[in-house]
C-alpha cells in the first residue's frame, strides 16, 4: 500500500499504518554502459544521473518516510555480507556539471526508461528528475512476468529500473546482477569477476566479507 491511499489509511479512524521493509531495493541499471557509442560508457554520467535523483523526496511521496534509503543497488540491510555505503548524495548542479564534463552541456536523448508496471509511480518521478539535469527519457512500463522474462533474456537497452528480490545474501545477489553470466547481468568489470570467484573460494568469513565490501564498493563506485 502507497501513495495516496496510505495517506487516506493514516488518516482513518481505528487503523494503523505499519512500515512493511522488503528485501527489494530499487536502482537504475544501464545497460548500455559496455557500448562504447552510448553516452552511459562515461562513469562520469552515470554519476550524473544518480545525483540527480531526490530519493528523500521519492520516499516521503510514495512510501511516507518509510522506505529506507542506503544507497547499496542491489543488497537490502539485513543480508549477510551487506556493505554499507555513504548516503547517496542529491544534487542537481553537480549532475549538470558531471554532464557538461562528459561533453554533454545540453544532455541527451536517453531513450525508454524500461521497468515493472507495478512501479511505474517510482519511475515516474525518476524520470521527472532525469529530465531537470539533462537527461530525456521516455517511461516505458511493462507487465511484470513480461518484464522480469524480457530483462533476463537482455532485451532492454537504455535505462531499467531494476528490483532485485531473490533470496541469500550479498552473493546472490551479486552473481545476479553484477558478474559475468548472471542472469540479469548485461556485462561485467574483469576485477569484479574476479573477486567473485575469490570469495567464492574463500572458507574464511572475514576475509569472504572484505571481498564482498569491495566488491559493493565498486558497484558504488561505478
Amino acid at each position: 500500500m502507497r501513495g495516496e491511499l496510505a495517506e487516506k489509511l493514516r488518516s482513518s479512524p481505528g487503523l494503523a499504518l505499519k512500515p512493511a521493509l522488503v528485501q527489494g531495493p530499487f536502482c537504475l541499471y544501464f545497460p548500455d554502459q559496455w557500448d562504447d557509442k552510448s553516452p552511459w560508457r562515461d562513469e562520469r554520467v552515470r554519476r550524473a544521473a544518480s545525483l540527480a535523483i531526490d530519493r528523500k523526496s521519492i520516499n516521503e511521496a510514495l512510501t511516507l518516510g518509510f522506505s529506507e534509503v542506503t544507497g547499496n543497488s542491489i543488497v537490502p540491510k539485513g543480508f549477510d555480507f551487506y556493505w554499507q555505503p555513504p548516503a547517496p548524495e542529491f544534487d542537481p548542479d553537480k549532475a549538470k556539471r558531471l554532464l557538461a564534463e562528459a561533453g554533454l552541456r545540453s544532455g541527451f536523448d536517453a531513450g525508454n526508461y524500461n521497468c515493472d508496471l507495478s512501479y511505474s509511480n517510482i519511475g515516474e518521478s525518476v524520470v521527472d528528475n532525469l529530465r531537470a539535469v539533462g537527461i530525456r527519457s521516455k517511461l516505458r512500463p511493462i507487465e511484470r512476468a513480461a518484464f522480469i522474462k524480457e530483462f533476463s533474456e537482455k532485451k532492454y537497452t537504455n535505462i531499467i529500473q531494476a528490483g532485485p528480490g531473490a533470496f541469500g545474501n550479498a552473493a546472490t545477489r551479486i552473481e545476479a546482477h553484477l558478474v559475468k553470466g548472471g542472469v540479469f547481468s548485461y556485462g561485467s568489470y574483469p576485477d569484479i569477476d574476479a573477486l567473485y570467484q575469490q570469495q567464492a573460494g574463500e572458507l574464511d568469513r572475514s576475509r569472504r566479507e572484505a571481498i564482498l565490501f569491495k566488491i559493493q564498493q565498486l558497484m558504488v563506485e561505478r
